[in-house]
């Protein structure tokens, strides 16, 4: 799944509308959705979206072994 279907995914599940969450990040609705076409939403962006919405957001490495490397790993 892209990010951009996702971050869509995301808004119908909480009932938001894309435009509205990129007001709430503090971008424009044109802005944010050419960010989506172009799938270039930063990993920035996408924890700004998780804190305005009060949702947990995750990315990490799992190695092999089962070591994680992630974002609390910071």
């Amino acid at each position: 799944m892209t990010t951009a279907k996702m971050i869509k995914e995301l808004g119908e599940q909480m009932s938001i509308s894309v435009s509205e969450l990129a007001r709430l990040i503090g971008q424009t609705p044109h802005n944010f959705n050419k960010k989506l076409q172009r799938e270039t939403v930063t990993l920035d962006e996408l924890k700004a979206i998780a804190d305005v919405l009060g949702v947990k957001f995750e990315q990490a490495f799992i190695l092999p072994g089962g070591n994680e490397i992630n974002l609390s790993n910071e």
